[in-house]
């Protein structure tokens, strides 16, 4: 009997060393490796970059434009309003400007403006030069009502975020998102970007510093950044529904052999 009792404690302690074992392996399956952004730089050390970023019009792009001059009433026929009359202070709702898929907006006055591809300072100075003929010293106010960008993955808060801005880096993106989680895969981060109905697609390492000189270290209207798992959240996600029955079949293996144990000593 005494044998049997010892046998019997000696195959306890084993199953609960091997279920807590068990129990270790699966909770410890996360990797803090490759965390770090820019891991090759130095300290104190200065970079330069000759990345200059300036934003252009794509088709589909909501702008706003307001022509101003010394006489409101000259610049008027210029602007067009939603609701209200056309006397000062009584105008409405100023209406923006689509971009149609020949990259042309319907301006008032002077008909169809080709702006796709150009930037906001170029397209002030196109329309400056058409307002000639009809306004003297004409100022002109544009912006990108539509500038968004998506950030999906594995960040702590995935979405669509507006952009105030004329620009913003991958950077500035991934912290509107709440940072990469744990799990975020640094070093292969995707880009998709849309050209006028072509996609593009770039990939770029967050943990190297040649990040800043990539073409998509500062992103454009519509680009959806992704984050995908590393290895650590793709094994976890593997492993979680043989986790739950090892440590299933653990727990009964425990619960017999208490039950064997407790017969065995009455």
């Amino acid at each position: 009997m005494f044998i049997v009792k010892r046998i019997n404690m000696k195959l306890t302690t084993n199953l609960v060393f091997l279920a807590l074992s068990t129990i270790l392996l699966f909770s410890s399956c996360g990797s803090k490796k490759d965390v770090v952004y820019f891991q090759d730089t130095g300290d104190y050390e200065t970079i330069v970059s000759n990345n200059k970023h300036v934003g252009k019009f794509k088709i589909d792009d909501v702008v706003s434009i307001n022509v101003s001059t010394y006489d409101p009433t000259a610049s008027m026929p210029f602007n067009l309003y939603r609701g209200g009359g056309i006397e000062q202070g009584s105008r409405g709702e100023q209406i923006d400007y689509i971009v149609d898929k020949n990259g042309e907006i319907e301006f008032p006055v002077i008909g169809a403006i080709k702006i796709v591809g150009l930037s906001s300072d170029e397209t002030k100075t196109l329309i400056k030069e058409k307002l000639k003929l009809y306004l003297k010293d004409p100022i002109v106010n544009i912006r990108l009502k539509n500038f968004t960008v998506t950030i999906l993955g594995e960040v702590n808060r995935p979405g669509t975020y507006p952009v105030n801005g004329e620009q913003i880096t991958i950077l500035e993106a991934i912290g509107l998102a709440g940072d990469l989680t744990i799990k975020g895969k640094r070093d292969n981060v995707m880009v998709t970007r849309d050209f006028n109905g072509t996609k593009v697609y770039t990939r770029v390492d967050l943990t190297r510093k040649e990040t800043m000189s990539s073409p998509v270290f500062y992103l454009t209207q519509n680009d959806v950044v992704y984050v995908e798992p590393n290895q650590s959240a793709i094994t976890s996600s593997a492993l979680d529904n043989r986790a739950t029955i090892w440590v299933s079949i653990l727990s009964t293996l425990l619960t017999t052999s208490v039950l064997i144990i407790t017969n065995n000593n009455r």
